[in-house]
């Protein structure tokens, strides 16, 4: 197949849909007279008298075909993914436009987790969605422009990580930042409003500072003879970053680490990340907790190539290590003091995002494959877990987490599917959390004395936090509790379970995807 169609349709696809979603908008009639996804209903001109009838059972709005289109983009990236991974297993690097767009093996394995993990979202989203407008919290029109936003959020993501240029790198993430602040902030609550602000505030922050390491990149590259053209393209700085000048890149690594770590959920501009994550729609919260922040650490993982060639290991090796550290710290100890289980969630994502930066600082083969499996290991047990979170919100109108009681005995599939989520973020086998974190554990403590000790103290504050995530969950499936039957047929379940049978699939074996992920793992350093 045609490499630029195979590098270009990852993008193109979700604005495709996108595109679908706001012309339907467009040409929809009046609210009134459409049903919940925008299709027209025959009104009757003339008055007619109606016999009084009997009501009947509260029912869930009927889905139109276009609630599914959503569907086509996680598709296409899966398909696309795939086949730029055997591309290049058996080829190599393929690039199109000048470089601007370029697979290799990490970029097919993260477009494999965006794909996987667009599909659990986009999958769950209909009946959330319906059952939010049953409820009244939503119309049509906001229907639409979350579809719309969601896709534009899909392509950016995958431009993230399929591009070349490390200028479009940080014109993609910076796009994630102004489509994701719409979608923090769909409910047009007071509360959702002031975390879409503070979203915007705090990672702009972060994204300004890794522009200023981007400039300072691109300024050291020139004056180490690199063309204009080329001096923000990763293959030629991996390749020359001997060349480039210690001090600016040091400065400029700096910079990216910080500022790209905040999109991560990575301290010291973190403090986004509970609020957003806590207010966003549940599909919305399980893509940036699932890919998002995987796919800003994407992004210094490439740098950290680059730093490794100019200034040695250890640099990158000490300033990852600490950050790793204390953002651990940080979400061990408010997960202590958790109340709230969406919030709860947002912190274990700091925990696990902060594992995968371990594993980057200790760089060994065993290290980088084991976080990279670490990061679709994650995606795919969060992504369910926040959809699961999103309908217990709906079923229970609260997210605090003392007054939900006895899910498993009230709503059994819901509960049953939240509760083994959790277990998989704590890293119980089968699932493929356990292979990953006992992957970077054996790596750390075999790297030295300094990350074994770093390795050790990891190992304990994620002993503390699961600790916390297991009394709270345990809170709230068990006992009795005020909590609404479910239908007789659940609706977007099967999006959950898929995603947790693919987790625990990867835990096993990774199968045909072994080869891929050694190879991610050596374009990033691991050799």
């Amino acid at each position: 197949m045609n490499t630029a169609l195979l590098l270009t349709t990852p993008v193109a696809a979700p604005l495709a849909v996108a595109a679908a979603y706001a012309l339907t908008g467009a040409r929809a009639p009046h609210p009134a007279r459409t049903c919940s996804h925008g299709h027209p209903v025959v009104v009757a001109e003339t008055p007619v008298t109606v016999p009084a009838v009997e009501p009947e059972p509260e029912r869930r709005p009927q889905w139109c075909p276009s609630a599914w289109w959503g569907l086509v983009s996680p598709v296409a990236i899966l398909l696309c993914g795939s086949l730029l991974a055997a591309g290049v297993l058996d080829e190599g690097p393929a690039s199109a436009f000048s470089g601007l767009l370029r697979a290799d093996a990490l970029t097919a394995w993260m477009l494999l987790v965006v794909g996987a993990v667009a599909l659990i979202a986009c999958g769950s989203a209909p009946a959330y969605l319906a059952d939010e407008e049953a409820a009244g919290r939503a119309s049509g029109r906001a229907r639409r422009h979350y579809h719309v936003l969601v896709q534009a959020f899909l392509a950016a993501m995958c431009l993230a990580v399929m591009t070349g240029n490390l200028g479009v790198l940080w014109v993609a993430i910076e796009a994630t930042t102004i489509v994701t602040a719409f979608l923090v902030g769909h409910r047009r609550t007071r509360t959702s409003v002031e975390a879409a602000w503070k979203y915007v505030v705090i990672c702009s922050a972060g994204i300004a500072l890794a522009f200023l390491g981007t400039v300072l990149i691109y300024y050291a590259a020139r004056h180490a003879g690199i063309a204009e053209a080329w001096a923000l393209d990763w293959p030629t700085l991996a390749a020359r970053a001997d060349r480039l000048d210690p001090a600016v890149t040091r400065l400029g690594i700096t910079l990216v680490v910080l500022g790209f770590g905040a999109k991560a959920g990575l301290i010291p501009l973190h403090a986004w990340l509970p609020d957003a994550h806590s207010q966003a729609p549940a599909a919305v919260s399980a893509l940036m907790s699932g890919v998002l922040l995987s796919v800003a650490l994407t992004a210094i993982l490439r740098y950290r190539v680059i730093a490794d060639a100019a200034l040695g290991p250890d640099f990158t090796r000490t300033l990852l290590a600490g950050i790793a550290l204390l953002t651990l710290a940080l979400a061990a100890g408010l997960l202590l003091a958790q109340r709230d289980y969406k919030r709860m969630l947002a912190y274990s994502s700091m925990e696990h995002m902060s594992l995968i930066a371990l594993g980057a600082a200790i760089g060994s083969p065993l290290a980088l494959s084991a976080a990279l499996l670490h990061i679709a290991g994650h995606g795919l047990a969060k992504s369910v877990a926040f959809c699961a979170s999103g309908r217990i919100l709906q079923l229970t109108g609260t997210t605090r987490i003392g007054r939900v009681r006895g899910l498993l005995a009230h709503v059994p599939s819901v509960g049953g599917v939240f509760g083994i989520a959790v277990v998989a973020l704590a890293a119980f086998p089968p699932f493929s959390l356990f292979a990953s974190e006992l992957g970077i554990a054996r790596a750390g403590l075999a790297a030295g004395t300094g990350l074994a000790w770093a390795t050790s103290g990891s190992l304990l504050l994620a002993l503390i936090a699961f600790a916390a995530l297991a009394t709270r969950t345990t809170h709230m499936l068990l006992g009795p509790g005020p909590v609404q039957p479910e239908s007789p047929t659940e609706p977007g379940m099967w999006p959950l379970t898929l995603g947790l049978a693919a987790c625990a699939a990867l835990g096993i074996a990774t199968g045909p995807l072994t080869d891929l992920l050694h190879a991610a793992a050596q374009a990033i350093g691991g050799h």
